[in-house]
């Protein structure tokens, strides 16, 4: 039964008394309690009919889930974690740091192809992005500084070194801890 329903049935109401008292069609009342969720003005009036704060009644739209479907849902979302593959998806950035798009590219077709579609796959890729917007905008900042072709050199090998030893100290990580040393806390993909 759908918490729409519950809430209705609760203020003793009928579709139809909802329907002439929100202004809103039975039949979208009736597709609402099967779970189509509304917006805007549907979700306004029908906030106010039922005299309670819109974003209450968001939550009273979802449909209550069967014991099957939340089991169904947990584990699409929580898929198996390899962490030999995860570590090999973080080391794939290492032989392409001097090409950036490879950086990314490499370890994201990786994540694909072995299934490791996860939270520590995603961040690994997402500080491969960080560092590829990063090195150019550090690099630039070093060359409107002026100091001499032998500060670029060093500013060139500093930013890659950067990069292997974040990638090298994630790597380690996996390995003994199974987490990341270096995690964004977001994700940028």
């Amino acid at each position: 039964m759908s918490k729409l329903k519950t809430e209705r049935e609760q203020k003793n109401l009928t579709q139809e008394e909802l329907a002439e008292k929100s202004k809103i069609s039975v039949r979208t009342i009736q597709r609402i309690e099967s779970g189509t969720e509304p917006k805007g003005h549907t979700l306004r009036a029908l906030a106010q009919a039922l005299e309670i704060q819109e974003s209450a009644l968001q939550n009273i739209m979802i449909p209550a889930l069967t014991s099957d479907e939340v089991k169904t849902e947990t584990k699409e979302e929580q898929p198996a974690v390899n962490y030999a593959l995860i570590k090999i998806i973080n080391l794939s950035s290492l032989p392409f740091i001097v090409i950036p798009p490879f950086n990314i590219l490499v370890p994201l077709l990786l994540m694909f192809k072995m299934k490791q579609r996860n939270k520590t796959s995603k961040q690994i890729i997402s500080i491969q992005i960080l560092w590829t917007i990063m090195a150019p905008i550090i690099f630039m900042l070093g060359i409107f500084l002026k100091l001499g072709r032998q500060f670029t050199l060093i500013l060139i090998i500093l930013i890659i070194l950067s990069n292997v030893f974040i990638i090298l100290r994630n790597a380690a990580e996996i390995d003994r801890k199974r987490k990341l040393y270096y995690k964004l806390n977001f994700n940028m993909i």
